[in-house]
């Protein structure tokens, strides 16, 4: 029978992780077992960068952004030697078994520990919806209202001066945050690396918005690392009638009090997370599918191919 368990977070932060951190920590001490945070991550475990927490250490954070336990990559977590120093690390504290918050690298190294004898449990924490075993993923409601609030101010400044804002958004292996927001903000032309981008043809499209569709506005949403959109909107301003003007999201995505829907879902992942580890249940993650809380092993969900979004795309273009 388990009796301590740790709990860390991985990759980049994600509204909502905090959730998850009080969901694992209070379910468990409240059914007898001891928690250890595990700060900044895997680099954290191999450095023994590890404390108790307790149902006060939790108090007060399920509507704080980012996470409390800090976190951070370690690429040489993949070296065996390096794992090797992370389990005496947890030996050390007696801990048993771990939850592991992140996106699919934070994954990899969860089975990996698993597969030396450590049970782990993963957490899809990651704002870009792109683990496939979830429907939705943990801070990808709260990032998807940040950029829908973003859009739907540079929309009112761009009616104003017969502009196109060609907006950067986070997810370059997964446009959902672009199609999600392209969708709930009315943009006129959704860029992703499902979508393809052909410049030649989104600048006819936005001459036509201009010209025939007689617009006094566009907005364009394109997932990061596709193009350089400083210079695609200055191709903009010189090839149809529109002013182009380029904002880049960046990190403001990241940020910000989780949505309740976030809070929500990381609370009942945290639930589903140490109700596996009781179970002896290690080497899966959580995911939500149809409304449902379910296990799932790691070594599938890496391995499943990326959501389709063809019903979504096919909703915007009718729409547009």
């Amino acid at each position: 029978m388990v009796k301590r368990i740790g709990v860390l977070t991985s990759g980049g932060d994600a509204p909502g992780m905090n959730a998850a951190i009080r969901a694992v920590t209070r379910v468990a001490t409240n059914i007898g077992l001891e928690v250890y945070g595990i700060y900044d991550g895997y680099r954290g475990m191999v450095d023994g960068k590890i404390k108790q927490l307790t149902r006060e250490s939790v108090s007060d954070i399920l509507d704080r952004g980012g996470t409390i336990l800090g976190s951070a990559r370690l690429p040489e977590f993949k070296d065996i030697e390096v794992r090797k120093k992370a389990i005496e690390q947890l030996d050390k504290f007696g801990i048993e078994a771990v939850v592991v918050i992140g996106g699919d690298g934070s994954y990899r190294g969860a089975l990996a520990l698993t597969d030396m004898g450590v049970n782990c449990i993963g957490l899809p924490g990651t704002i870009d919806n792109d683990i496939a075993s979830t429907d939705e993923t943990i801070g990808f409601s709260t990032a998807l209202n940040t950029v829908v609030d973003a859009m739907d101010k540079l929309r009112d400044t761009s009616s104003s001066h017969h502009r196109c804002s060609v907006v950067e958004v986070m997810g370059n292996r997964c446009g959902d945050l672009a199609l999600f927001s392209g969708l709930s903000s009315g943009a006129e032309i959704v860029i992703t690396s499902e979508t393809g981008f052909d410049e030649s043809e989104v600048l006819d499209r936005l001459r036509e918005f201009d010209v025939v569709k007689k617009k006094n506005h566009a907005l364009v949403i394109i997932s990061e690392k596709i193009t350089d959109v400083e210079i695609f909107a200055r191709k903009v301003s010189q090839f149809t009638g529109f002013s182009g003007r380029a904002t880049i999201l960046g990190h403001v995505q990241r940020g910000g009090s989780p949505t309740p829907g976030d809070r929500v879902l990381a609370s009942r992942m945290g639930e589903k997370a140490v109700d596996l580890l009781m179970q002896g249940v290690g080497g899966q993650c959580v995911g939500i599918q149809r409304g449902e809380i379910v296990g799932v092993p790691i070594e599938e969900a890496l391995n499943m191919p990326s959501k389709s979004r063809k019903d979504l795309q096919n909703l915007f273009d009718r729409l547009v």
